[in-house]
């Protein structure tokens, strides 16, 4: 699917956006890879990695996915579309909720209308748990993105351009999560955490970036695939990194759950069992060819009620991540 290939990330010099492209350099021969971001110190520093600047197929392109005559230009010649950009920070979004639904929502109708002006053939969108039944203003900016980008199926004509969602957890270690606050902090004679029952869902970039190739390369066109992930206690990843120090809970902030949903009861469409993932789909015809399990009733798959990591094997995946 990926071999000889033009591909743009947007979002491309963020975590998973450098992630997806190590591997994306690593394991396919691809014709143009372009990394579409707004941050030209990000740009600059990611074309001066040794890594990087080996690769004549990479194209550096200053833009935001708010000014659509800008990713027209990007989109010129384009294959497939991996859309990563967004605002993510909860609490910013609470207090600056319009600039959340320009990038996010606008954003993302900009994106779609692009594509299909410029005939792109796939295009995977990132969610997050948070979209999920949400209660703020990110994950409901993720909600609108996800309902938009899985319309967009029903906007395209006759045009072969497949729109389909990556929706996953908290990935460990990235800006804005609770690890690099635990490893600052780590020191400190009391640790500040904000509810001793919370819990979320944890993956790696290279489990994100795995999924998202995996919904490249199969036929989730119009689906939502979630792969099957770990919970972890807060309490439990705070014991990992900073030992048996004190615990004071200051309280769950503006817009945050105790528990994350990355299926609910409510979803529409079908749920699917396909191994590693779980894909959430209105086109159960089309898989008849896989052995994937149809899954008669709806069933909330969310961070409580899910297996947990133990503060041992947390410890070991800490020591795995490169700070």
């Amino acid at each position: 699917m990926l071999n000889k290939k033009r591909i743009l990330v947007t979002g491309g010099t963020g975590s998973f956006g450098k992630a997806f492209i190590k591997k994306i350099l690593k394991n396919y021969k691809v014709n143009r890879l372009v990394i579409f971001s707004r941050d030209e110190l990000k740009q600059y520093e990611m074309s001066n990695d040794d890594y990087f600047k080996k690769h004549k197929s990479l194209r550096y392109f200053l833009g935001d996915i708010r000014d659509k005559s800008r990713l027209l230009l990007a989109l010129k010649d384009i294959d497939i579309v991996v859309h990563a950009a967004a605002l993510k920070h909860v609490p910013a979004a609470e207090y600056n909720p319009f600039e959340f639904i320009k990038t996010n929502v606008v954003g993302a109708q900009n994106i779609i209308e692009a594509c299909i002006e410029r005939k792109v053939k796939k295009v995977v969108a990132l969610s997050t748990d948070k979209a999920v039944q949400p209660i703020n203003l990110y994950g409901a900016t993720k909600l609108c993105s996800d309902k938009i980008f899985l319309a967009a199926n029903n906007i395209k004509g006759s045009q072969k351009i497949d729109f389909s969602i990556v929706r996953y957890g908290n990935v460990l270690n990235s800006r804005g999560s609770i690890l690099p606050y635990l490893k600052k902090n780590q020191n400190q004679s009391v640790i500040n955490l904000t509810h001793k029952d919370m819990t979320r869902f944890t993956i790696s970039l290279e489990e994100g970036v795995d999924t998202v190739i995996w919904a490249l390369n199969n036929n989730t066109t119009g689906d939502i695939v979630v792969p099957k992930l770990n919970s972890y206690k807060l309490v439990d990843l705070a014991q990992a990194v900073c030992g048996s120090k004190r615990l004071a809970f200051t309280g769950i902030r503006k817009g945050e759950k105790i528990h994350e949903d990355m299926i609910s009861k409510n979803e529409n469409g079908s749920i699917l069992d396909c191994g590693k993932y779980f894909i959430i789909t209105n086109n159960v015809k089309k898989y008849k060819n896989k052995k994937f399990k149809i899954f008669k009733e709806k069933f909330s798959y969310n961070s409580k009620e899910n297996k947990y990591l133990t503060i041992n094997q947390l410890k070991n995946i800490i020591k795995k991540i490169k700070n």
